[in-house]
């Protein structure tokens, strides 16, 4: 027969491996659920992952919208590059060309951005944050080239 103390220190350290577990699980689910947010220009220096889900945002270029029934295509850009978006579905009401947009899913093998979600911006001043950054940090950068950080051979003819 145990000792009162004996099962005491037991039933303790039973109750810290189930508490351990327990953080073990909510741990890998929350990071299997955790979903990044990139801008066109980090989908063009190559920095969103390959073969997992995150969101791409920016503006919906204008004149880049193409429907066929349900399939989609659109470019999103933040006025320094571009990606190309694919999407199967009915658009949000709010989505238009010239507006904000974040899309969600995974690089295609073609190059391109298969979205599995589409999120439009909510009324007129609304701009999700992680796009908003993104596009003030595109155009932080292309008034650097601008203000002569681009060599004479490289600008285009004034």
């Amino acid at each position: 027969m145990m000792k009162p103390r004996h099962q005491r220190l037991l039933w303790i350290t039973a109750g810290i491996f189930m508490l351990a577990a327990a953080g073990v699980f909510i741990l890998n689910a929350f990071q299997s659920n955790l979903v990044f947010f990139f801008s066109p220009s980090q989908v063009y220096q190559g920095e969103a992952p390959k073969g997992q889900t995150f969101r791409v945002g920016g503006m919906v270029k204008a004149g880049s919208l193409k429907k066929d029934g349900e399939n989609v295509a659109f470019i999103v850009t933040d006025f320094a590059h571009e990606v190309p978006v694919t999407y199967t579905g009915i658009l949000p009401d709010l989505f238009k060309e010239g507006k904000g947009v974040v899309a969600q899913g995974q690089l295609s093998k073609t190059g391109g951005f298969a979205a599995s979600e589409v999120l439009a911006k909510h009324d007129e001043n609304y701009m999700p944050p992680e796009a908003q950054h993104a596009l003030d940090q595109a155009a932080a950068a292309k008034s650097g080239q601008v203000n002569g950080a681009t060599p004479i051979a490289q600008r285009a003819p004034e």
